[in-house]
């Protein structure tokens, strides 16, 4: 992992074993992207994907954006060969049943190119507030963040 791409992975950590979560949902950790996520999506009424991502903000700002087409997939930390938004829109056509709504949690990172699992101190302070939101997410509650103004659109 690459120090605040390893977000994914606490956050699993931090929720595996929150009854408050797993009574109501599934906790999962998958270090895969794109295409690769769909069995992992297949047959689930919805989802939330937590992930680091590099938009060029503030370190530690937490990003909300619900599923659409224009959502940064490319910028999500990884080796995404395929965005997201374009690996859903296969998947459908290859007729994976995809969940109705799929959610993206995402932290600004600052560093995702020292090789380890040791988050930056602004990306790992983010964990109990990001814990706080999925915790809201899972029990079916709107989550208090606004959702993201987004001004990137994907290009072919």
């Amino acid at each position: 992992m690459l120090s605040d791409d390893a977000l994914g992975y606490w956050a699993s950590e931090l929720l595996a074993h929150d009854l408050r979560v797993t009574s109501c949902a599934d906790v999962e950790f998958a270090a895969r992207a794109g295409f690769a996520l769909l069995d992992l999506l297949a047959d689930r009424r919805r989802a939330l994907i937590v992930d680091s991502i590099c938009l060029g903000g503030v370190p530690g700002t937490i990003h909300y954006f619900p599923m659409r087409t224009d959502t940064p997939g490319r910028h999500l930390t990884g080796s995404h060969q395929l965005s997201l938004p374009a690996a859903l829109a296969l998947g459908v056509k290859l007729g994976y049943r995809l969940p109705d709504q799929i959610d993206i949690l995402a932290v600004e990172a600052s560093d995702v190119t020292t090789l380890g699992t040791h988050m930056t101190p602004a990306v790992r302070a983010t964990l109990p507030r990001l814990a706080d939101l999925v915790r809201t997410w899972a029990s079916g509650r709107a989550m208090d963040i606004p959702k993201a103004k987004l001004e990137w659109h994907e290009h072919a």
